[in-house]
């Protein structure tokens, strides 16, 4: 029994350690269309494109983030039990409701802000949204390899086509400007060329999952026609447990992500108030969007990642009723979480500039974006573990609690960024400051949920210590390496890529020194018996 309980818990990191490193590798592909893009639209461009965008995200979670979380969740309890007739059921009733979600998003997204972008982003939203309803079901399987793979197929188109529209039409519009003498149609045809390839590379993504799914239909079928689980809920039952899991769902992730809408709105309107000119805050807002976002965004996608390996899993634990599995998989979610985020978050502060150079060029703004990157990385930690915890709390059926908690802090934090705006002069640095502070309350009310209903406490040493001052040794050896290659060529390409290099052995190597990882975890993480060898080999385990 015991050794088939490990098993279990391996096959679960192994899942999760799949997800994450896709997820990573679309989030590194993600950075790497968005630094041309970034530099054909520049700031302006930037911001343009970002407002398009945060509009579009937020129509999209109804249909392709909330769906695949309620399938897996309600697919995962059925499989706990045998009940593969309903598992199917669900993800069949789920497909119709989405064709209706795709055309509600689709009328809804008809908006004047950054119309052509949203435009052309548009019929996007009911291809990610069947496409995200077939990634729910596997990964209510209990397989992600099909999620993972067709994010990675889905980001290679994305960034193929959005640089080769961004470019044609940022020209485009640049003649445009040209002709009647404006300003800015460079700027929105190149925003809405960028957007473009957002729907092919969901349309490709989608024709892979269908594939998928034609090609294990006879194994599935297979499994239906063996299923002895009892009776299968109606299709009204179905809809109405769909309505009741997605609507938190939509709720606490709505919540949790207006908050770049809000951002928006208030810095853009209370620096108008200030009498900033218009170019000049589309400028600022373009930095934060475009490049720090863009960069602080790449290690979160592990917390996402884990939270969509660990909802399922933590399904089937509380169906079965065991408590002991849900605090060693929580436990276990966050040690992976913090050992990838904390470092990544060192990193990026210690060799911002460097890096930002590297990607960026050496523009105007770049102690601007610096600064930001330097303040703000904290926040990647803070987004991680939140990220994480609310998926903890919904894989223990906990949904209401992660929309009061991301209503409280989106309120709070709204307030400070007033504030902030208008008493102390910190322009862009201020919606920095808001959103660490957001995250930070995210963070301490959905810990302190999860440790009153299941009676858990997070280990410390080895989730958050260790990999902190691993981290530290490895920072310290990156800017050690930067500067003297720096001194020595001054050749900033060389000395960040090297410095980087570097840091990944330095920083594994005092991790496992300082026993930040077991055995059995680091097994879990992609090429985990290789990694496992390799130390026993090193003497590091």
């Amino acid at each position: 029994m015991g050794t088939k309980n490990r098993k279990k818990g391996s096959d679960y990191i192994v899942q999760g350690g799949i997800l994450a490193a896709a997820s990573i590798l679309v989030r590194i592909i993600g950075l790497a269309y968005r630094i041309p893009v970034t530099r054909i639209l520049g700031p302006v461009g930037n911001s343009y494109y970002s407002a398009a965008f945060e509009v579009y995200s937020m129509v999209l979670l109804i249909s392709s983030f909330s769906l695949p979380l309620a399938v897996s969740k309600l697919v995962s309890a059925r499989m706990a039990k045998g009940r593969v007739k309903s598992a199917y059921k669900i993800y069949r009733c789920t497909m119709v409701f989405d064709f209706g979600a795709g055309f509600f998003s689709d009328v809804l997204v008809n908006t004047p802000e950054s119309r052509l972008a949203l435009q052309v982003l548009a019929p996007t939203i009911l291809v990610v949204a069947l496409m995200g309803c077939m990634r729910g079901y596997f990964q209510g399987l209990g397989s992600m390899v099909p999620t993972a793979v067709s994010q990675i197929i889905e980001q290679v188109i994305n960034a193929a086509v959005s640089i080769g529209a961004a470019w044609v039409l940022f020209d485009y519009g640049a003649k445009l400007d040209a002709l009647f003498t404006t300003k800015t149609a460079a700027y929105a045809y190149g925003a809405a060329g960028s957007t473009f390839g957002t729907g092919a590379g969901a349309f490709v993504g989608l024709l892979f999952l269908v594939f998928i799914m034609f090609v294990y239909s006879r194994s599935m079928k297979k499994r239906r026609s063996m299923d002895r689980g009892g009776r299968v809920e109606s299709t009204g039952e179905i809809y109405g447990l769909l309505m009741v899991t997605i609507l938190p769902v939509i709720l606490s992730t709505a919540v949790y992500n207006l908050s770049g809408i809000i951002d928006q709105g208030i810095f853009k309107h209370l620096m108008a108030y200030k009498n900033y000119d218009s170019m000049k805050i589309d400028e600022l807002w373009g930095i934060f969007s475009g490049e720090y976002k863009v960069l602080t965004n790449v290690p979160i996608a592990v917390a996402s990642a884990m939270a969509s390996s660990t909802i399922p899993v933590l399904t089937r634990a509380r169906v079965n009723r065991d408590r002991r599995e849900m605090r060693r998989k929580t436990e276990n979610s966050i040690r992976v979480v913090m050992v990838i985020c904390i470092p990544c978050a060192v990193g990026l502060s210690v060799l911002a500039e460097p890096i930002l150079r590297l990607l960026f060029g050496a523009k105007e703004h770049i102690q601007i974006s610096a600064s930001l990157l330097q303040m703000g990385t904290v926040s990647v930690v803070l987004y991680g573990m939140s990220t994480l915890t609310n998926g903890i709390l919904q894989g223990m059926d906990k949904m209401r609690l992660p929309v009061i908690h991301a209503a409280v802090s989106l309120v709070l934090h709204a307030g400070l960024l007033v504030v902030l705006v208008m008493t102390a002069d910190l322009n862009i640095y201020a919606v920095v400051w808001a959103n660490i502070f957001f995250a930070f309350l995210m963070c301490v009310l959905n810990s302190r949920t999860i440790a009153r209903y299941m009676r858990y406490r997070q280990e410390v040493m080895r989730t958050f210590l260790v990999p902190l001052a691993s981290s530290a040794v490895m920072g310290g050896a990156a800017y050690g390496v930067h500067k003297g290659l720096m001194a020595v060529s001054d050749n900033n390409t060389v000395a960040t890529l090297v410095a980087c290099v570097c840091a990944v052995p330095v920083y594994a190597t005092a991790l496992l020194l300082l026993k930040g990882l077991t055995e059995e975890e680091l097994s879990g993480f992609p090429k985990g018996r290789l990694l496992v060898k390799t130390a026993k080999k090193l003497r590091l385990m």
